[in-house]
């Protein structure tokens, strides 16, 4: 992963551990075939890309609320 990514993203979502939980599922996301949000001249690594989306939101999360959790 590069750095620069990664600190870009971190600004858009403060938490490293949700920000590594919605990496990795936009990583298994982009794995399975779907077409990146962002475009890039190089060639970027799911991580990378995934990083890029988020830092430009393109992607954005949701944490459910107690009540929602209670009623799984």
């Amino acid at each position: 992963m590069r750095d620069d990514y990664l600190q870009s993203a971190l600004k858009v979502i403060d938490d490293p551990n949700i920000l590594i939980n919605v990496v990795s599922r936009r990583v298994k996301q982009l794995r399975r075939g779907n077409r990146p949000l962002v475009e890039s001249l190089e060639k970027l690594s799911a991580e990378d890309t995934a990083l890029r989306e988020i830092a430009e939101r393109k992607i954005s999360f949701e944490l459910a609320t107690p009540e929602e959790i209670a009623r799984r």
